[in-house]
C-alpha cells in the first residue's frame, strides 16, 4: 500500500462526498501500519487541491460580520469552522504526500489528523443541515491553504506554521465562540466545537512534535526557529487572548509562550 498515492487521491477528489470517503478509507487502512513509503516517484509541485464548485473564495476581508442573534449568522459561523475543517483534511493529506523520508510514525499521526478532521467536517455539515443550510452557501476564504503554498519546500516549515500557527489559532479563538453560542443558547454548535477543540490539542501537539523532530535533524535551534518563521511570515496571527492551557498541553514550553505574548504587543 503506497502511501503517497493513497494522500494524492485524497488530495484530488473533486466532490465533497468523494473526498470524505477517501480520506476516512485511506486513513483507515494507514492507521494499520502495512503501507510503503519506499515509492521512487517524486511529489508533483504543489497545485491547488481537488475542491467543490463551492463555496466562492474571496480574500477574508470580502466576508461578512454576522451576529450570532440569528439562525442565519451561526449557520454562517458553522459554515466557517466547516471550511477550515475541509481545508485541514487536504493539509493533513499534503503533509504525507509532500514530504518524503519520515519516520513511519509521521504518516501514522497525520493520516489520524486527516481522519479527525474529516469526522469533524462531517459534525458540522450535519449541524448546517439542521439549520437549512449546506457547506458552500456562503463565501469562504483560502488562506490556509496560501500558507500550505509558502511552506511546500520544507517540512520543518509546514510544521511550524500550518498546526503550531494557524491551527493554534483555533485553540485560541474556539473558547471565544462557546461563549457566544450559550449566549444564544446554541448548545449543539457547542457540543461540537468540544469535541473538535479537544481533538485540536493533539493536532496541534503532532505538529509541535515533528517540527522538534525536523529542527533536530537540521541542527538548529526550535525556539529560535520558531520565532524567527513567525516573525517572517504569520505575525499578523499573533494576538491575543491566547489558551495557554491548550496551547501548552499541545507542545508550547514557557519559553515560547512568553515569547509569543511579547511578539503579539510588539
Amino acid at each position: 500500500m503506497d502511501v503517497f498515492a493513497l494522500a494524492e487521491a485524497c488530495l484530488s477528489a473533486t466532490s465533497v462526498e468523494d473526498k470524505l470517503a477517501r480520506s476516512s478509507a485511506a486513513a483507515a487502512s494507514i492507521a494499520t501500519g502495512d503501507f510503503s513509503t519506499e515509492t521512487p516517484v517524486e511529489p508533483q509541485p504543489i497545485a491547488q487541491p481537488g475542491r467543490p464548485s463551492r463555496p466562492r473564495l474571496v480574500p477574508p476581508r470580502k466576508l461578512p460580520q454576522r451576529g450570532l442573534s440569528s439562525v442565519e449568522g451561526r449557520a454562517a459561523l458553522v459554515h466557517a469552522v466547516a471550511h477550515i475543517e475541509f481545508n485541514a483534511i487536504d493539509l493533513a493529506w499534503d503533509a504525507i504526500y509532500r514530504f518524503r523520508g519520515m519516520p513511519g510514525e509521521y504518516y501514522l499521526d497525520w493520516a489520524q489528523v486527516a481522519a479527525d478532521e474529516t469526522r469533524h467536517f462531517q459534525m458540522l455539515s450535519a449541524r448546517l443541515a439542521e439549520m437549512g443550510h449546506a457547506y458552500g452557501d456562503f463565501d469562504a476564504h483560502n488562506g490556509l491553504w496560501e500558507m500550505a503554498v509558502k511552506t511546500s519546500g520544507s517540512c520543518l516549515e509546514r510544521m511550524a506554521l500550518v498546526p503550531r500557527v494557524l491551527e493554534a489559532r483555533g485553540l485560541d479563538v474556539t473558547p471565544g465562540m462557546i461563549a457566544r453560542l450559550r449566549d444564544v443558547g446554541d448548545l449543539r454548535t457547542i457540543e461540537i466545537l468540544d469535541v473538535i477543540l479537544a481533538e485540536e490539542v493533539a493536532h496541534v501537539a503532532a505538529g509541535s512534535r515533528w517540527f522538534a523532530w525536523c529542527c533536530a535533524r537540521e541542527g538548529v535551534d526550535a525556539q529560535a526557529t520558531f520565532a524567527h518563521l513567525v516573525t517572517e511570515y504569520a505575525r499578523f496571527v499573533l494576538k491575543p487572548p491566547f489558551n495557554e492551557t491548550a496551547r501548552r498541553a499541545a507542545g508550547f514550553s514557557e519559553e515560547e509562550m512568553n515569547r509569543l505574548m511579547a511578539q503579539s504587543a510588539a
